[in-house]
Order: C-alpha cells, then sequence, then structure tokens
C-alpha cells in the first residue's frame, strides 16, 4: 500500500516488497516494516478515528494526511499501535499553519521537527525521558519521531535534493522524539505554559538544529553558580554563527536541561519564567562585531543584538541524566510564522480488536 494513495502494491514476499519500498523512495533510506493490510488496519483501529479522515495538509506537495496514510507511515517506522494517536498528533502539529510544514521542508537550513510529549502518554507508550533520550534504543522515541519524518516525505512530499533542499541535513531528519522528565523537574511541565493541565496529553514540536552541548560543573558553595550557569547557556544560544542571532531573535530556541542543572536553577530561587527572561537578556551579541563577520545575515539596529527577543519563545524543559551536559538547540527562524512551536493536546484512545473466528 503507497502513501500517496489507496493503492495497493503487491510483491512475492516481504523482501521484494522491501525491495519495491526502497526502489519508490518511500523510506528514509533505512529498511522499515512492511505495512501489509492487516498491520495497517491494526494502526488505524488503535487511533480510533475513521481511516478517510483527514487530519491535515502537508507541505510541499499538499498531499493530504488521512488516518489511513499516516497509519502507512506508522507502520514502516515500525511503531506498535499504541503509540499511533501520538503520531497522529504530531502530523496534526506539523499541519498547523504557524509551523509553516512546507518552508521548513524546503528551506537550505538544517531544520528537523523536535516532538517533545508531555502528560500520560509519555507512561503509556514508554517514551524516554532520562540519559540517551535523544540516543538509539528506545523504541517509542524511535518510532514515532521516524514516523513523522516518513509521512513528511511521503506525504509531503520532502525528499531530499528535490524538495528537501538542506544543504547537510543532520541526523535528526531520521527521528526526533522526547518526552520531558516531569518526575526530575523542579518546574511544572512544559505543556502548562501554554495552558494546558498538567494531567493533559500534549505534545509540542519545534523545527531546530542537532543539540548543541553545554558544560557547566559550578562549585556548590558558589553562591553565583546559578548566575554563572544562564551565563554559559546563553553564550551557545547566541552562537554567532546561528540563525537566532542574525535574523532578528524571533524564532524559539530549546533548552532541555539535565536534572542537576534544574535543581541548580531552582535553587537559587528562579521560576522557569525566571530563566527564560534572564536567559533572554544575557543572549546577545555585539551588532558591530557580527556585521564585521558576515554582513549579509544581520536583522535589527540594536548595538546588541538578541538571539531571542520574546522570553516565552525559551523553551525550557527537564530531561536527560543527570551531570554536566545541558543541551541547547536554536532554530531556523524564518518562514512566514518565523519558526515558532506549535503544541497539539490528544487522547490516548483504548482500543481492542475483534478476535476472528
Amino acid at each position: 500500500m503507497t502513501p500517496v494513495s489507496n493503492s495497493m502494491l503487491s510483491a512475492a514476499d516481504e523482501t521484494e516488497a522491501l525491495e519495491q519500498l526502497h526502489r519508490d523512495r518511500c523510506t528514509d533510506g533505512l529498511p522499515v516494516i512492511v505495512p501489509t493490510r492487516e498491520r495497517v488496519e491494526r494502526m488505524v483501529l488503535a487511533g480510533g478515528l475513521d481511516e478517510d479522515l483527514v487530519v491535515g495538509v502537508m507541505g510541499p506537495q499538499n498531499g493530504a494526511a488521512t488516518v489511513l496514510h499516516v497509519a502507512v507511515n506508522a507502520v514502516m517506522a515500525g511503531c506498535m499501535p499504541d503509540y499511533f494517536p501520538v503520531a497522529l498528533a504530531a502530523v496534526r502539529a506539523v499541519c498547523q499553519p504557524d509551523f509553516d510544514l512546507a518552508e521548513v521542508q524546503g528551506t537550505t537550513h538544517a531544520v528537523a521537527p523536535l516532538i517533545i510529549v508531555n502528560g500520560p502518554a509519555r507512561d503509556a507508550c514508554g517514551l524516554a525521558s532520562g540519559a540517551g533520550l535523544m540516543g538509539p534504543g528506545h523504541r517509542a522515541n524511535a518510532s514515532i519521531g521516524r514516523a513523522l519524518r516518513l509521512c513528511m516525505m511521503n506525504i509531503g512530499g520532502g525528499l531530499p535534493g528535490i524538495s528537501d533542499m538542506a544543504l547537510h541535513g543532520h541526523p535528526a531528519k531520521f527521528t526526533f522524539c522526547v518526552a520531558e522528565d516531569e518526575e526530575s523537574s523542579p518546574f511544572p511541565p512544559l505543556h502548562t505554559g501554554f495552558g494546558y493541565a498538567a494531567e493533559q496529553s500534549v505534545l509540542t514540536v519545534v523545527g531546530v538544529e542537532g543539540p548543541h552541548s553545554v558544560i557547566f560543573n559550578g562549585d556548590l558553595d558558589d553562591p553565583e553558580r546559578a548566575e554563572k550557569l544562564l551565563h554559559v547557556l546563553a553564550a551557545v544560544i547566541a552562537n554567532q554563527g546561528s540563525n537566532n542571532v542574525r535574523l532578528g531573535g524571533i524564532s524559539a530556541v530549546v533548552v532541555m536541561l539535565n536534572p542537576d542543572h534544574a535543581e541548580m536553577l531552582a535553587c537559587a530561587g528562579l521560576t522557569r519564567e525566571d530563566v527564560q527572561r534572564r536567559l533572554s537578556e544575557l543572549a546577545v551579541q555585539p551588532r558591530t562585531l557580527l556585521a564585521w563577520q558576515n554582513s549579509g545575515y544581520l536583522v535589527g539596529d540594536e548595538d546588541m543584538l538578541p538571539a531571542v527577543r520574546d522570553p516565552a519563545n525559551i523553551l525550557l524543559l527537564t530531561a536527560g541524566g543527570r551531570g554536566v551536559y545541558t543541551m541547547v538547540m536554536p532554530s531556523w527562524c524564518a518562514g512566514a510564522h518565523e519558526n515558532v512551536a506549535v503544541h497539539q493536546a490528544f487522547e490516548m484512545t483504548p482500543f481492542c480488536e475483534i478476535p476472528t473466528v
């Protein structure tokens, strides 16, 4: 079954079917699970919606993302049926006009959608939020993120070198899905800042570069250690070569604090809003220096150009293992809606299969 239509493909066996999917450029280059009728029907059932329901339109080829088509890609990605509501919500999110999916797909920048999951869905799917959460070994994270990417390719038409014009791409274009470690965080869950209740399942999607590592090992006896950590984080956010500091500071930045760094800030009496505000103040670069380096890409006329003008655009979450490393993920900062984050609430639909006699 091809993702761009309701037609069925046929092959002598699964080996030949897999080769046909590769030949037709329906894969991300890695082996996929062959989407047989039975597997796709089980996935659709897990979504609790009619298979013909259109959950969004995916650019740049403006393909209609029906439940059926998303299910095909979720099967190929290796999703368990229990993961399907999350994959559907991710597709709904990137189809929101504010995400500018067609532009994200077509830019030469190395931008990829990061999915951040909050609420009960984290445990229901077994999504990783601790050590190594952005790396290999986590089935739910890997397959849900991959399902979105396959949808972007097969429904949205984002094919490398054809409509996906990223000069280099980056590994997160295979998959990029995490959960927040709400239990280890001293701050309220990320999604509550968007007005959702803590007990709701919500995912946030933002187009970002790969993670930039930030090392900090503050002296426990240093009363200024929280402020020093903020300065180090701000220096990475305001990377002189990043789009954020050069294109007006109008987009989002993700700051994924490890639990130790999050506690360090909270112990200094800082709230999430305090941290966002201070990082926005500190993450600046001198205009004269940026103009001397690369005058062709420079937006703004202030003496000190901000990387993030609106503190709310710093997405601050707690995740990862304990230690000295925190991750910062800059973004693209372009498109009609300036590469903002989008969010989508969803329900983990219980389902059961009708046994065959």
